[in-house]
């Protein structure tokens, strides 16, 4: 009797499973997110278009019983025009439930990123992705969408510690890879009565440190204190939940220890048991009545629950008065502040790194050593509050390599907060300001600033989704990594042009007196022409190694741009170079720079270049741009010359200044 009661207890395990994986592999899989980055379109009947077809379709063929769950392909020549992309699935997936998978994603893809090079696209259940250059073997973090359980765990403590110990450790047995994948999953007990289950993946073509890179880095944008969350990035995954949500006897798990002696003999069998086997076929009926129907209700009851909580994983912060609400895809840049005041020894002034109009920026360090910025508004600050929600949609929507990144926002209370990449050398100003430091900027450092700078304007300008006018480039708003590589901050003051949008016109000017152009300071017009201005200023703060506001200070009261024409105009330009370069330098760089910034520095906006033409003459130098005219915009020594407020001040601090061509004050509050 034991024995068919055995029996009946292994087919009712067999017959659950059994239907189980039927209902749940035949479920149409599930749309999470897309991407489509750039506004690179290509046109109707074009050979990338006819490219990318021929690639979508080798990746869904790619996908019929495949084993790995990933394949890449390309279809095409030379790019752009050539299409490269590649596909990955869970790691616990069937060939089938991939296949399936991958095809809904061919056919979804080419809908919600219609004309687009580069694009990539999440289901529940794979990712799969395309550009017009090479993603094969390049970790790539961004773009990317957390999805959350907005239920809070019962102990967020004891949660949030055994979370980044658990995905620290998951992270590395990923990284290691094992049968051709990069994916591990691990358990870990919450309470007595609930667990933690975890999963993270790689694309295999990642090296074993890129892909520990990848989870690392993104183990800090998950949220720590809710009851699931998974992260989806082009290069990586992670996900956890307190229930099970992958097969863990699909995963390519560690092979057990080998026994330690041979199991023994199974035992005889009995009369009591050849009668129970006359039996089996009605314990197999009783057996398949009893767990269809409980199984079906379960499945039923899931769905309905799980349709319930997708619309809650959307939420964001709810009752913002500034407006952040409206983010797109805001959720996926959501900090707990308790984490950040974890990071940060609660905003402790042995972490600050500095402090503006808007409030202090303090370093942290996120529990899986990850170093952040923490810009902390300043509670008294309206005009901040404006530059919070202005910084946060924008940058939310930039990705470049010129352009600091954002990790992170955080809205609770009284508190809001900005959580970016920690960037190690701090701002161009603070060596252009310290005779010492800028030593150690030689001239092929000061050449790469430059490019790099002029890189990430051009990007802001024409090849990001949107257009963007940042409207306050200047020294202190340069930043710099560890390799001297700049990237363009502070994006409070920017604004958005449409396609078609040349000029725009405020009553509220914003920025940096030493860097407007003459039209935007007078008149209020800003357009890309604007930021060329500044950038011109900056260029010719880098060769020259002096700040705009040392000569608006000087007895004659003239800018950077008067002093470096003169000696352009009478044949000397070299004589404006700073001394703490030494000889080491490339006179034909130096002229190509100084006649840059001039004509950057024009009154006429039309007469200055587009950064596009700016990045080609820097860069391989195929550009014939004209010569400098003499400046336009002189100050009178018996005026006061155009100031330039402290580097970490903008211009709604009340401040008049004189041009000599209009002869009238000029003042403005942001």
């Amino acid at each position: 009797m034991n024995s068919c009661f055995i029996i009946s207890l292994c087919l009712s395990f067999s017959f659950s499973f059994f239907f189980i994986n039927i209902f749940s592999t035949e479920a149409a899989p599930k749309y999470l997110f897309h991407a489509c980055p750039n506004t690179t379109l290509f046109t109707p009947n074009s050979t990338f278009q006819s490219n990318l077809h021929t690639l979508l379709s080798s990746l869904s063929s790619a996908a019929i019983n495949n084993t790995s769950g990933f394949a890449t392909a390309t279809a095409g020549q030379n790019p752009p025009e050539r299409a490269y992309g590649l596909f990955l699935c869970r790691g616990d997936l069937n060939s089938t439930s991939c296949s399936r998978c991958v095809a809904a994603e061919k056919r979804d893809i080419l809908q919600r990123c219609p004309n687009q090079r580069v694009s990539a696209i999440w289901y529940d259940q794979c990712m799969l992705r395309y550009s017009n250059w090479s993603i094969l073997s390049a970790m790539e973090r961004s773009p990317d969408q957390v999805l959350y359980d907005v239920r809070n765990v019962t102990n967020p403590t004891r949660f949030t510690q055994l979370l980044v110990e658990t995905l620290n450790d998951i992270s590395m047995r990923a990284s290691a890879g094992r049968l051709g994948k990069k994916v591990a999953a691990v358990e870990a007990n919450f309470t007595t009565s609930q667990k933690l289950y975890t999963l993270a993946q790689c694309t295999p073509d990642l090296t074993a440190s890129d892909c520990l890179k990848c989870l690392q880095f993104r183990i800090a944008n998950l949220p720590q204190g809710k009851e699931g969350g998974r992260l989806l990035a082009p290069s990586c995954n992670l996900r956890y939940e307190l229930y099970p949500f992958y097969n863990a006897s699909a995963l390519p798990l560690p092979a057990p220890p080998p026994p330690a002696s041979a199991p023994p003999p199974p035992p005889p069998v009995t009369g009591a048991e050849v009668k129970c086997e006359s039996n089996i076929f009605t314990v197999i009926i009783t057996v398949v009545a009893l767990s269809v129907i409980p199984t079906v209700v379960f499945l039923f009851l899931a769905w309905c629950f799980s349709r319930r909580n997708s619309t809650k994983r959307r939420a964001v912060v709810q009752g913002d008065q500034t407006g952040l609400t409206k983010i797109t895809n805001s959720e996926s840049m959501l900090y707990d502040l308790a984490n950040i005041q974890a990071a940060t020894n609660n905003f402790s002034q042995r972490n600050k790194l500095g402090e503006g109009g808007f409030g202090e920026v303090f370093l942290g360090t996120l529990l899986n050593g990850l170093l952040i910025a923490v810009k902390r508004l300043s509670q008294s600050s309206k005009q901040g509050a404006e530059e919070f929600k202005n910084e946060v949609m924008l940058l939310s929507k930039l990705q470049h390599r010129n352009v600091v990144q954002l990790l992170g926002f955080c809205v609770e209370g009284e508190e809001k907060v900005l959580v970016y990449e920690f960037v190690q050398n701090k701002s161009l100003d603070y060596f252009l300001s310290d005779p010492e430091k800028r030593r150690h900027l030689d001239w092929s450092t000061r050449y790469n600033i430059l490019c790099g700078i002029a890189r990430g304007i051009c990007y802001l300008h024409e090849d990001s989704r949107i257009r963007i006018i940042h409207r306050d480039l200047k020294s202190s708003n340069i930043l710099l990594d560890g390799e001297m590589n700049p990237k363009i901050s502070d994006f409070g003051m920017a604004r958005i042009f449409g396609v078609d949008q040349t000029l725009a016109i405020t009553e509220r000017n914003a920025g940096t007196y030493g860097y407007m152009s003459p039209e935007y300071a007078m008149h209020g017009q800003f357009s890309v022409k604007s930021d060329v201005y500044s950038f011109g200023v900056l260029l010719l703060e880098l060769v020259i190694g002096k700040k705009n506001s040392f000569f608006n200070q000087a007895d004659s009261g003239e800018g950077i741009a008067c002093y470096a024409w003169k000696n352009w105009r009478d044949g000397t330009p070299l004589a404006v170079l700073d001394p703490a370069i030494g000889d080491a330098y490339s006179r034909d760089e130096v002229v190509r720079c100084l006649k840059l910034g001039l004509l950057c520095a024009q009154e006429d906006p039309n007469g200055r270049p587009t950064m596009t033409d700016i990045v080609l003459e820097l860069s391989s130098h195929r550009v014939t741009l004209e010569l400098p005219q003499q400046l336009a915009f002189f100050l009178n020594r018996t005026e006061r010359p155009m100031e330039e407020l402290d580097s970490n001040e903008s211009i709604n601090t009340s401040i008049t200044t004189q041009y000599h061509s209009l002869g009238r004050n000029f003042s403005d509050h942001q």
